[in-house]
């Protein structure tokens, strides 16, 4: 599979680069990256070996986007769907914002994009959101992406505090209605 850019308005989801190295290891500053994403790149060496496996999409099991803003390219975030399965049909997606792009729609508007290429492109029928329960601000992003809550599983993922949490799972299908995201900010 081949690293392709997506247009959403505002936002421009594109490959990742070498060159975000330093916006990656200042975005893992955030304690909140911290404790909810666990990425090992908060040193430029790490961040450098981030990058390189987000932009090798030729093992065709993930695609992962750098989500900036279209006309400043700023960085405000990262949207990658994970544990493609072309057979199944099925992914898992994650993502994540920098604290000044944070309230903004930004995670959404990406989840969204992402999802529609995704069934569209690869094509896949599913893609799956997890997140740790205690983290609300995740569940209101799969809400409003389009994502319908089916459960909790229990202490299913170690997260970057170092303890297993209990897991909320969502699911979007290719045949579900889009959301409405016109209202959101642009």
């Amino acid at each position: 599979m081949d690293p392709v850019e997506l247009a959403a308005g505002a936002l421009l989801l594109r490959p990742w680069r070498e060159d975000d190295a330093d916006d990656v290891v200042a975005a893992m500053q955030d304690p909140v990256m911290r404790r909810w994403n666990g990425l090992p790149a908060t040193t430029r060496p790490d961040a450098l070996a981030f990058l390189r496996r987000r932009g090798d999409w030729s093992t065709g099991d993930h695609a992962s986007w750098a989500v900036t803003d279209a006309a400043t390219g700023g960085l405000l975030g990262s949207v990658t769907l994970h544990s493609l399965d072309r057979e199944q049909g099925n992914a898992q997606v994650g993502y994540w914002t920098v604290p000044p792009a944070r309230g903004r729609a930004v995670a959404v508007r990406a989840v969204d994009v992402a999802c529609r290429w995704a069934f569209a492109a690869v094509p896949l029928d599913r893609v799956e959101l997890c997140h740790a329960v205690e983290n609300t601000a995740s569940g209101r992003v799969a809400e409003k992406a389009g994502f319908t809550l089916e459960g909790r599983l229990r202490r299913s993922y170690r997260y970057g505090d170092g303890a297993r949490h209990d897991e909320l799972i969502w699911s979007r299908l290719a045949d579900d209605p889009a959301p409405d995201l016109s209202s959101r900010r642009r």
